[in-house]
């Protein structure tokens, strides 16, 4: 698939931020803290992160178009966790607000660049501006279906279960070759190893397992040498912070 220009990923972010949106005003308080999917973590923790990663890449862009980069979290993997304990504490209708101001100057961030600050470098993976971009993408999407409120993976656009594919290589195991055939999409492979194992199934079941979610169809079939085999086991998740 042809890699999206940034104005098409802009408007996946938008997207994705108002379907984030559009699902919380049902929520109580006492549903924010129940929990999520993520293991040990409340709806309220989800929701926190979220609105922290989405402060913290719109303060990538503010320093990249000063030429400058910054860490991603002011005070580190601390005080990210710290912030993200303090945030899930938060009323649902708190919760609301700050993802609304948080989300939306992140995106206001990305809508201000012209073509060079795209290019611009940033901390974030040793990257440039729209790796923070397709980062908070991936955050919007993947941690609405760990909400857990009925929006699952088969939700997720194409766009984004082949964006997944290729930036979750990462977790094919060394000596291992995945060969992704969705159904109704052309094959992929990632990885390069010697040993090559198919995996079938819906194109958002595939990208939610490569994800380490668990998939909503559960169509997911994979085979080597012509039979069938276990699932193989992923590498972890292609980033320094937990969870992703």
């Amino acid at each position: 698939m042809t890699e999206q220009t940034n104005a098409e990923l802009l408007a996946a972010i938008s997207t994705a931020a108002q379907e984030l949106a559009r699902h919380l005003p049902p929520l109580s308080d006492e549903q924010v803290a129940a929990p999520s999917r993520l293991p040990g973590w409340s709806r309220g923790h989800v929701l926190a992160h979220v609105a922290g990663v989405s402060t913290a890449m719109a303060r990538q862009v503010e320093f990249a178009a000063r030429g400058e980069t910054v860490e991603l979290y002011d005070g580190g993997v601390d005080g990210r966790n710290q912030a993200i304990e303090r945030g899930a504490l938060r009323s649902a209708a708190e919760h609301r607000a700050v993802l609304a101001r948080e989300i939306g100057q992140a995106i206001e961030r990305f809508t201000a660049l012209d073509d060079a600050g795209w290019s611009a470098a940033i901390s974030y993976r040793g990257g440039v501006v729209r790796d923070g971009a397709e980062a908070l993408w991936r955050e919007l999407v993947i941690h609405l279906s760990d909400l857990d409120i009925g929006v699952d993976a088969d939700a997720w656009p194409p766009a984004f279960s082949d964006h997944l594919f290729g930036f979750l290589s990462a977790r094919v195991p060394d000596g291992l070759r995945l060969r992704l055939q969705p159904l109704g999409h052309i094959p992929r492979t990632i990885g390069n190893g010697p040993r090559t194992v198919a995996v079938n199934g819906m194109a958002t079941d595939i990208a939610a397992w490569l994800a380490g979610r668990h998939p909503s169809l559960g169509s997911l079939r994979a085979d080597a040498d012509a039979d069938g085999v276990a699932l193989p086991v992923l590498l972890p998740w292609p980033s320094a912070m937990s969870p992703q």
